[in-house]
């Protein structure tokens, strides 16, 4: 079995500028070239573009515009999970031998159609995400007891670790008082609950191990990686739990041999701040009912063990390059380059993007 590495990344600055979506992928893929040691763009067996922008033939445009010819071109489109399958697609690819460079390209514009999904465009003015996340927030806080307090911590903490990250969208510290002050967009929901769509993307290279050093000195391991649809309509699931997650990062840890307690830096798709307490939980990082106490914890300390970066409430959710950045930040922590967002002694880290109300989980497990 091929092994996989991340040998470079690229991620833009996120924005609310008007810029063509080809012109936002060009833009992360050409540092992968002018960065990455001995690449050139005969190397470059797949390319692979995650979006949600519907011109078509996106990836074969990318590689003009490049100057590649791959082997391989398509692709991924999957809301706002799109990036990380892009990246586990690719991995796949490599791992069955039929490549041996992939390179991954994500990007969304600020107006983005995969936003709203159409299948739920039935149900009138609740098609917008943050109802279902409003939904998720009062099953949670029925259940559990979770308190708006307490779901304000994972916001300031988020815009807190932003602060830090030169790519993030609007870089701006809030304290727990202006989260709970912000206005309510529902009643259980306020506005710094919820990530904010704009442009930006992002890119990785993957190698396999028998070309990675040629590219990298410091390669970054996907040494395991889940998958799980459990549906299209949110109203299938339990609203207190993510059973996609739960699954995918079963499928991860087995396939790494690691147990969560085992992960020193994560980055999950905390779309509203109740995702990333539900997605904590998930993912067995901590035990139902206790993300929000953990999210407490983790803000009074300055840890910045969960979404370094960030994360989508503190960088922004260009929706195709969201997955993509997230693997780029691990990778970079991993490499024990993130300056000021370091974690420190991170040796196992994991990504988990999702879609649609959590019905599709991705979770990758990476390591140096």
């Amino acid at each position: 079995m091929n092994r996989v590495a991340v040998v470079s990344h690229s991620t833009t600055k996120f924005s609310l500028e008007d810029i063509p979506v080809e012109g936002l992928l060009v833009s992360a893929a050409r540092p992968i070239f002018e960065n990455t040691r001995n690449l050139s763009q005969n190397d470059v067996d797949v390319v692979l573009v995650s979006t949600n922008d519907n011109k078509k033939y996106l990836s074969a445009i990318v590689s003009e515009l490049t100057g590649i010819s791959p082997k391989i071109s398509h692709s991924v489109e999957s809301l706002c999970n799109s990036g990380a399958n892009a990246v586990i697609s690719a991995y796949s690819y490599i791992q069955a031998g039929l490549a041996d460079v992939a390179l991954v390209v994500g990007a969304e514009r600020l107006d983005s159609p995969g936003q709203v999904l159409e299948w739920d465009v039935s149900r009138g003015e609740l098609k917008h995400p943050i109802f279902w996340a409003s939904m998720f927030a009062k099953a949670h806080k029925r259940k559990f007891g979770t308190t708006d307090e307490q779901l304000a911590y994972v916001s300031a903490k988020n815009h807190k670790n932003a602060k830090d990250n030169p790519n993030a969208y609007q870089p701006k510290e809030f304290s727990i008082n202006d989260v709970m002050n912000s206005k309510k967009v529902t009643d259980d929901l306020r506005l710094l609950d919820c990530s904010r769509p704009c442009a930006g993307s992002a890119a990785v290279l993957l190698a396999s191990e028998r070309e990675a050093k040629k590219f990298s000195d410091t390669p970054v391991w996907i040494s395991g990686v889940g998958q799980k649809t459990t549906s299209a309509s949110f109203t299938k699931n339990d609203l207190t739990s993510i059973q996609s997650t739960v699954d995918a990062a079963e499928q991860a840890y087995r396939m790494a041999g690691i147990e969560p307690a085992q992960i020193d830096v994560a980055e999950v798709h905390d779309a509203f701040t109740i995702c990333e307490l539900m997605i904590l939980e998930g993912l067995g990082i901590v035990p139902a009912g206790k993300a929000a106490n953990y999210a407490i914890d983790l803000y009074n300390t300055g840890s910045r063990k969960i979404n370094p970066r960030g994360g989508l409430i503190g960088s922004g959710h260009p929706l195709g390059a969201t997955g993509i950045a997230q693997i780029a930040e691990i990778a970079c922590q991993l490499e024990g380059g993130a300056l000021r967002r370091q974690v420190n002694s991170a040796g196992i880290g994991l990504v988990h993007n999702m879609s649609a109300a959590a019905t599709s989980s991705s979770v990758l497990v990476m390591n140096p």
